[in-house]
Formats: C-alpha cells, sequence, structure tokens
C-alpha cells in the first residue's frame, strides 16, 4: 500500500517490554511487499509502525493508559509538552509521581496528567520499564539518571503529526475484537506477550491481565481465521516447543534478539525468538 514519506523522528516515545526496536530489521525484512490496512493489536511501544509509517492503521492494546498516552498525544500534544517541562528528575519528586495511581484522587486526574506522568516515569525509573504490581500500580523503581531526557520534544510533535495526518484508530479492547474487520489482503502483525520460556520467566509484568497458555491458543485460532481470510499475518512469540507446536503449518523462522529489560544483568542479553507467517517470501 502506499505509505507516507517515512519521518525518521516517528519513533517509539516509551521503552516498553517487549519493544522491537532492535528486531526491527527482520520484521522488515519478512513484511509483506504489499498490503491493504495495517492492524497491530498488542501496539506496546509501537516500533514497526512507526518504521512503517502506512496510511491507514488500526491499533489496539489491552493497557488502557497506554492508550490514553497515544491519544493524547494526537489530541492534545501541546497540553502534554507544557506539562512535562514541570517534572523533575528528583527521587523524591519520582515516589510522588509514582504515588498517584495508590490514591483516590487518581480517577480526578486529566488524561493530560496521566500521559505526562508515564511518560516521565518511563524516562526516569530503573531500565526504563513499564511495569505494574498485581493491583495495576506502577512500581519500578527510580533509576538514578544524571540526565534522562524527560520531555523529547521533537519526537512527541513526529508522532503527533503522524497520527494527525494518518488514519490511525487508537483502540482499547482484545485483540480478536480488533482484527474482526480486517479483511482480505490486510495485513496483521500479532506481538502478545510471550510464552514463558520458564516458569519465573513470565514477560506480563506490565499488563494486568495476564497473557496464558489459554489465551495463546486463542490467539492462534485467530490468526487461522484471519488466514483463512485471505489476510496477510505475522506474529512474533517466545522460541518455546509450545509455540512452535501451535503455529506448525505455517512458516516459523527463528531469530535472535536481544532483551535489555530485565531486573537481573545476567538474563538480559540475546534470545531466540520466532517468527510465524502466513504468506510466502514477501507476500
Amino acid at each position: 500500500m502506499p505509505r507516507l514519506t517515512p519521518n525518521k523522528l516517528v519513533r517509539p516515545f516509551l521503552k516498553w517490554a517487549g519493544g522491537k526496536r532492535q528486531l526491527l530489521p527482520e520484521l522488515i525484512r519478512h513484511m509483506p511487499d504489499t498490503y491493504n490496512k495495517y492492524y497491530e493489536p498488542f501496539i506496546g511501544g509501537g516500533a514497526l509502525l512507526f518504521a512503517l509509517q502506512p496510511k491507514k492503521a488500526v491499533i489496539s492494546d489491552s493497557n488502557q493508559e497506554l492508550i490514553s498516552c497515544y491519544t493524547v498525544i494526537r489530541d492534545s500534544l501541546d497540553e502534554l509538552v507544557e506539562n512535562l517541562r514541570h517534572h523533575r528528575n528528583e527521587e523524591d519528586y519520582f515516589y510522588r509521581i509514582r504515588e498517584w495511581d495508590r490514591q483516590d484522587s487518581f480517577s480526578t486526574k486529566t488524561p493530560v496528567q496521566k500521559a505526562a506522568r508515564i511518560i516521565f516515569l518511563n524516562k526516569t525509573c530503573y531500565n526504563g520499564l513499564f511495569r505494574v504490581n498485581a493491583q495495576g500500580q506502577f512500581n519500578a523503581p527510580f533509576g538514578r539518571y544524571t540526565n534522562p531526557n524527560i520531555l523529547d520534544e521533537a519526537v512527541l510533535k513526529a508522532v503527533s503529526s503522524y497520527l494527525n495526518t494518518a488514519k490511525v484508530d487508537l483502540l482499547n479492547q482484545d485483540f480478536a475484537k480488533t482484527v474482526a474487520k480486517a479483511r482480505k489482503n490486510d495485513f496483521i502483525y500479532f506481538d502478545p506477550p510471550y510464552d514463558p520460556v520458564s516458569d519465573t520467566a513470565s514477560f506480563t509484568g506490565y499488563d494486568i491481565n495476564g497473557f496464558n497458555k489459554d489465551e495463546q491458543k486463542r490467539l492462534r485460532d485467530t490468526f487461522v481465521k484471519l488466514s483463512d481470510k485471505g489476510c496477510k499475518v505475522m506474529l512474533s512469540n517466545a522460541y518455546t516447543n509450545f509455540i512452535r507446536d501451535l503455529y506448525q503449518d505455517y512458516t516459523c523462522i527463528r531469530v535472535k534478539a536481544t532483551r535489555a529489560i530485565n531486573s537481573k544483568a545476567s538474563r538480559r542479553g540475546k534470545i531466540d525468538e520466532i517468527l510465524v507467517k502466513n504468506y510466502e517470501g514477501n507476500g
């Protein structure tokens, strides 16, 4: 499909667990050559969306605060920038802002205030990680960075311009519902919470909804339905026997990915991931 002239400043404005920036060359190499509308039901940081910058897209995530942040950047950029100017890289201040979602008054905060909070915490917390506890409360500690770029105005402006120039639907709903209207030759990229490589390696700490093996099977069933409709579908996941078995009828590609977000340094580094696609070559 025709695309906008890519703007290199259009890139993720948050560091997100499972983000795909370092895997982009592999993803783009295995993209279909042509497609109509772009769908990404687990948008996260949006690395592939922002690299491709399609003219028509539907993006969604189960994390309501994340989608609200995208919406604020699209609709209320000037207010967001002004709010971010007031945030400070100080430990006491950081914990006061982090505490917001533990207080009853959090519900009275505006979407702009909440979006600025998420960006501020993401830029100043340890290891740049959006992480919540079982109650949905942000719980990453202060990062002690010397000069974090809390307000990356150029990137926020570029992302806002893209979201306003292209036709991008922003949704906060289940993945199956998000792709229900996808048609033949539309392209869907699934980047779900990964199947854990061990019982202690679950990577769903940024979302209170969880994503167990039953959800992985439901996602596979959605993948099959989309394939039957003539959609072009690509999926990323952990390279586990469970995932390989689920998608054994499709093209599976083993890739090496660098995982920089983990509380333990020993668990960062190159790991095996799988790309699954239902089309040959590049579409």
